[in-house]
């Protein structure tokens, strides 16, 4: 059996289409992990009165999330690099996806008892480790399965497929789980047991989902026939990255600018409900659905961010997508909830907050899928892992940025609205990052050195 090399174009049509479906497929999934566990229903029942003192729980997740991300920055290039080096990226895409799938699924087990808190932060922690690893295998994968005329639309269509499968996942949990007094399987609230089968629902969800792609999609070539040990990749992983900014530094370039500006577009998320519900006296249904049509948004400008990537190109796409962020976050923060009249219009908070708050959810999507699209375009042939893995080390490196300027804000001015500036300021300084940084035409692709 032969295998497919990154971007090769000799594939039929058909069997392309079927390797950039299976490939969607694992982001389709991995959205029970992000939008179920990690966001709006396992963190908020992990975080609750029912595991003792609230603020106490939610620091002990914190510093388990920490302690998490932290690991990936250390982890993430090396593990990358191997499976690159072995050819064994789609194995070990496979061994982290259902490493995720057990940690999330053992989740059933922490009952709500301050005596199993640990237990839960200590899980979640560990899957998001194990996701972070396969997302550095599967965004390097995405040159397996589209060609550099498509890279652009392959990488929004898979962004779009996440946003549309964590509504899928978030409504069947709402309907089959959360909202009735008896749910599917005869699921009850009692002792935390609707909110524990989400874990189980959630963790077959993504297993079923991710099958595609270990079928379809090609594993990559072994690169190097040679063996070193563990701690000697570092050694070779400092010298690439020598090699990489000395051949092509806007590389470098970018994977700094990419880190600061992906920390505000995770805040637009992260912080959105926070802002609806203390800023806008949201309550819960309104914040849920406005997270629906906010991810169908996001989707529908993933999916158009691609088509426009492969035609102008990734760095106008993140360009024009942080620009508008900027924009629809100032008016957000200017006028807030107050009723405004402007050229003869009046509307209520809530309708500011609709508008634009779901205009910045059109922008993250391009943003997000054309900056991964712009890393692969420069990632030397058989060395995507390892350079999605610096990826996700400089990511995690910055992460503090967002969370602290938005608390710096609120308590310089008093009022949770105007933490949305320290989230825009992160946005505007990615942007100012970047704009010095050349397109993927226009810069080299880097050399790197062998064992």
């Amino acid at each position: 059996m032969t295998h497919a090399t990154p971007g090769q174009s000799g594939i039929p049509a058909q069997a392309r289409r079927r390797e950039v479906w299976a490939w969607a497929s694992w982001d389709w999934g991995s959205a029970s992990f992000n939008a179920v566990m990690t966001t709006f229903v396992f963190t908020v029942y992990l975080t609750s009165d029912l595991f003792g003192d609230e603020d106490h729980a939610s620091a002990v997740l914190g510093a388990g999330l920490a302690v998490a991300g932290v690991l990936v920055a250390v982890l993430a290039p090396v593990a990358g690099q191997r499976s690159d080096a072995g050819g064994r990226r789609k194995l070990w895409l496979a061994v982290n996806t259902v490493a995720v799938c057990v940690a999330t699924g053992l989740c059933f087990f922490v009952y709500p008892s301050e005596n199993f808190l640990l237990l839960g932060v200590a899980l979640i922690a560990l899957a998001n480790v194990f996701f972070e690893f396969a997302n550095v295998n599967y965004f390097a994968m995405l040159k397996q399965v589209s060609t550099p005329g498509t890279i652009g639309k392959v990488s929004g269509f898979g962004w779009a497929m996440g946003y549309v499968g964590g509504i899928a996942a978030l409504a069947l949990v709402l309907v089959g789980f959360i909202n009735p007094d008896v749910g599917w399987f005869g699921v009850t609230s009692e002792n935390g047991q609707n909110i524990r089968a989400v874990a189980l629902f959630s963790a077959a969800w993504f297993l079923v989902f991710s099958l595609p792609i270990f079928f379809t999609v090609p594993e990559v070539p072994r690169t190097r026939a040679a063996k070193i040990g563990f701690f000697a990749s570092y050694g070779l992983l400092f010298r690439r990255i020598k090699a990489i900014y000395r051949t092509s530094p806007h590389t470098i370039f970018f994977l700094l600018a990419s880190a600061v500006f992906r920390d505000g577009l995770a805040a637009v998320f992260t912080f959105g409900g926070i802002i609806a519900g203390g800023t806008f006296g949201w309550e819960l249904p309104q914040v849920i659905m406005f997270a629906i049509f906010g991810n169908i948004v996001a989707a529908a400008g993933s999916f158009a961010g691609g088509f426009l990537d492969d035609r102008i190109g990734p760095k106008p796409v993140i360009v024009g997508a942080l620009t508008g962020l900027l924009l629809a976050g100032t008016v957000i923060a200017v006028l807030g909830a107050d009723e405004v009249s402007m050229f003869g219009l009046e509307w209520t908070g809530d309708t500011t907050f609709w508008i634009f708050g779901l205009a910045l959810c059109l922008f993250v999507g391009p943003a997000q899928s054309a900056s991964r699209a712009f890393l692969a375009r420069l990632a030397p042939d058989g060395e995507e892992s390892e350079l999605f893995g610096l990826y996700a080390t400089t990511g995690r490196a910055v992460s503090f940025l967002a969370p602290s300027l938005f608390a710096a804000f609120i308590a310089i001015f008093g009022a949770q609205r105007y933490g949305i500036i320290g989230i825009l300021l992160v946005l505007l300084l990615g942007l100012l990052a970047l704009l010095p940084v050349r397109a993927p035409g226009r810069t080299p692709k880097a050399v790197v050195p062998e064992v």
